[in-house]
């Protein structure tokens, strides 16, 4: 599967005294990003949830590159590959229209079925899939 991509644009409330998005809200830009996503799959984390299945976040590395300020447009995108019992996605924020870099951020997640970290297979079905 080819990158998923997902625009934006920054509201002055994400930006703070230096006039640039404050660390924490590209967390929330990466995790948005992540659950549309996931929905394009055909599944929602609520649904998953409902199963007894939580796909949650075990690790994130960010690394800032470019700071954006209030009204920038960018784009997250997001591809993903299986390393083991996790789930890499491999994010990158983008200003437009220069694409520059801003973030680059690597998430690891995991499924836990039940309260109990597992390899949980249709998970990976559902994946594989797409990425073929």
């Amino acid at each position: 599967m080819d990158k998923y991509s997902l625009g934006f644009r920054v509201r002055d409330y994400e930006c703070d005294l230096q006039g640039i998005v404050n660390n924490a809200n590209y967390q929330h830009f990466l995790e948005h990003a992540r659950h549309e996503y996931i929905k394009t799959l055909g599944i929602t984390f609520s649904e998953l949830h409902d199963l007894g299945v939580d796909f949650v976040v075990a690790r994130i590395e960010m690394a800032f590159k470019t700071p954006l300020k209030s009204g920038d447009d960018f784009i997250v995108t997001v591809s993903v590959k299986k390393e083991g019992i996790r789930w890499v996605f491999q994010e990158d924020i983008l200003r437009l229209p220069d694409h520059k870099i801003v973030v680059r951020a690597k998430v690891d997640a995991v499924s836990v079925v039940n309260g109990k970290l597992t390899d949980y297979k249709p998970l990976d079905e559902i994946f594989n899939k797409h990425l073929s």
